[in-house]
């Protein structure tokens, strides 16, 4: 039986991994292992992968859009300080209602999170980007989307479908976990050819071997 890992890679898609694959370090000593693309798949996965590696840490790399165009625009990317959840509630677009305000939790929290439990906070071992990265079940489809999700969620500064869905894995299973993203588009913006994929990845590795390299995660959630 090999020794477990101290870090374990996750990526959502084989279109991020391919990617990152070609980066300089990829790959050594550092196992890197699909997550799947949803919170559903992610949560299942990662939970699953976790459970089999038995892991120090937990990296979830791969691209996300963002809120703030000015702040981190695209072609950058960030670690978050927390991630939310939108999309388990009820209702949809300016109607909907979030489980936390219904009065509903995902899982029983602890004092590290917030009080309102659809939010976790994450590990940012790196100075974290300035505001909250949004889980969302689906994509915005148009600014005007992505405007009124800023609206319910005023904290937020990127959107992506994995991370709140990782982070509960992790924290159920009581490992440390940091949240690494490049900033491909705008939120909202669905003309692909607009969007910034490897220059978004090429950020995120560089963050993501730097989390690797570093022997502790000093971080205060």
């Amino acid at each position: 039986m090999t020794d477990a890992p101290r870090t374990l890679l996750l990526v959502p898609t084989e279109i991020e991994r391919r990617h990152l694959a070609g980066q300089s370090g990829f790959g050594t000593d550092t196992p890197c292992e699909l997550c799947g693309f949803g919170p559903v798949a992610a949560a299942a996965r990662a939970a699953s992968l976790i459970a089999r590696h038995q892991p120090e840490r937990v990296i979830l790399a791969g691209i996300a859009g963002t809120f703030d165009s000015a702040g981190l625009p695209v072609g950058t990317a960030a670690v978050f300080p927390s991630v939310v959840m939108h999309g388990v509630g009820v209702g949809v677009a300016s109607g909907f209602v979030s489980a936390a305000a219904l009065g509903f939790r995902h899982w029983p929290t602890d004092d590290r999170d917030p009080e309102n439990s659809d939010e976790l906070t994450v590990d940012a071992p790196v100075p974290p980007a300035a505001g909250q990265l949004l889980t969302c079940c689906t994509g915005s489809t148009s600014p005007e989307e992505a405007r009124q999700r800023l609206e319910q969620y005023p904290g937020a500064v990127a959107e992506d479908m994995e991370g709140f869905a990782v982070a509960l894995a992790c924290r159920l299973a009581g490992v440390p976990v940091a949240i690494a993203r490049g900033i491909s588009n705008d939120v909202g913006d669905r003309e692909f050819e607009r969007w910034q994929i490897p220059a978004a990845l090429d950020a995120a590795w560089i963050i993501v071997s730097d989390l690797i390299g570093r022997p502790n995660w000093d971080t205060t959630p």
